[in-house]
């Protein structure tokens, strides 16, 4: 059904910054969140922060707080992840993802994944 995309990722050096972005389709809900999250390496997925598409509430994981900012564009159905002063511990998968529900977390939760993108940061 709903399908998301992302882009953006590449190579970086710490201290840079990169926006990635989502983009959705095929939505037709009234009340849903969609977020990101990201999986280094050996390492279990980890949330980073979503924004509700009703309310523009959003919630952020504590590696993410004062560096990282979510933010949309409900015409185009996208979500950004604008990620600043990058240090080489943010190389992961980056993955968008839909819940249906309030958004948590909690990846469990989420009903819709996209295929990521990979951030590297070099030091």
């Amino acid at each position: 059904q709903v399908r998301l995309v992302e882009s953006g990722g590449g190579l970086v050096q710490a201290g840079d910054s990169l926006r990635l972005s989502c983009t959705a389709s095929r939505l037709t809900f009234s009340s849903y969140a969609m977020g990101w999250f990201r999986q280094a390496l050996g390492k279990e997925r980890e949330f980073v922060g979503v924004i509700r598409w009703s309310g523009d509430g959003t919630l952020y994981g504590d590696s993410a707080k004062g560096r990282f900012t979510i933010f949309r564009d409900g015409a185009k159905n996208t979500i950004y992840l604008q990620m600043n002063s990058l240090k080489p511990e943010d190389t992961a998968i980056y993955y968008c993802a839909l819940d249906r529900g309030l958004g948590t977390g909690d990846s469990r939760t989420y009903d819709y994944w996209g295929q990521g993108t990979q951030v590297t940061v070099s030091s």
